[in-house]
C-alpha cells in the first residue's frame, strides 16, 4: 500500500444545516420565522421581516420592539417558539401605549404553559390580555383580512424603519 502523503486529510463530511442553521443562513432568528416567511412568499404576500420598529416606553428606560412581519392590511405579526416573561411583559406595555396597533402571536404551540408548573397555556395568556393568536401557520382570515385605516395609520404613527430590506 502506499503511503499516505503527509499533512493530507480526508475532508470532513458535510452535514445538512439544521433548521435553526438554516433559518440564521436566511437572515432569521428561528426556524418559525423562516417557515413563516416561505408561507407568506408562497401564498403571494410581501415578506416584511423586520423591516421597521415600534417605540414603547419601558419603565425608566424608552425602548424599541422589532416585530418579525407586518402585513399590508396592517396585521402585526410576532412568531413564537418560546414566550418569555420579558416578551410577555413588553407586549403588555406596548398594548397599553400603542392601543391601536394590531399585534397577533403566532405560536409553534399555543398550549404550550408559560412556566413548568404553570395552568397557564400561552393561548391563555393571550386570551387574557386581548390578543390573537394562533398555532404554526398564518391563518389565511388573517391574510384575507381588508386594510384597516386606524391600524395603519397606528403604524405609520410609530414605526420607525430598519435597515433590512423585504426579502421577497
Amino acid at each position: 500500500m502506499p503511503a499516505k502523503p503527509v499533512g493530507a486529510r480526508k475532508a470532513p463530511a458535510r452535514r445538512p444545516l439544521g433548521v435553526r442553521e438554516r433559518a440564521v443562513a436566511n437572515g432569521y432568528r428561528s426556524g418559525l420565522e423562516d417557515k413563516i416567511a416561505e408561507e407568506l412568499a408562497r401564498k403571494g404576500h410581501e415578506v416584511n421581516f423586520e423591516t421597521i420598529k415600534i417605540p414603547f416606553v419601558q419603565p425608566v428606560k424608552p425602548r424599541t420592539y422589532t416585530p418579525d412581519f407586518v402585513l399590508r392590511n396592517g396585521i402585526v405579526i410576532e412568531t413564537k417558539g418560546r414566550f418569555m416573561t420579558d416578551d410577555r411583559q413588553k407586549h403588555k406595555l406596548i398594548a397599553a401605549q400603542h392601543p391601536d396597533l394590531d399585534i397577533r402571536f403566532l405560536f409553534s404551540n399555543a398550549k404550550t404553559k408559560l412556566s413548568k408548573g404553570s395552568p397557564t397555556s400561552y393561548g391563555a395568556w393571550c386570551e387574557q390580555y386581548g390578543f390573537l393568536f394562533a398555532d404554526k401557520a398564518i391563518p389565511q382570515e388573517w391574510l384575507d383580512e381588508a386594510p384597516c385605516e386606524k391600524r395603519i395609520a397606528a403604524l405609520g404613527a410609530v414605526a420607525k424603519p430598519t435597515t433590512k430590506k423585504p426579502t421577497v
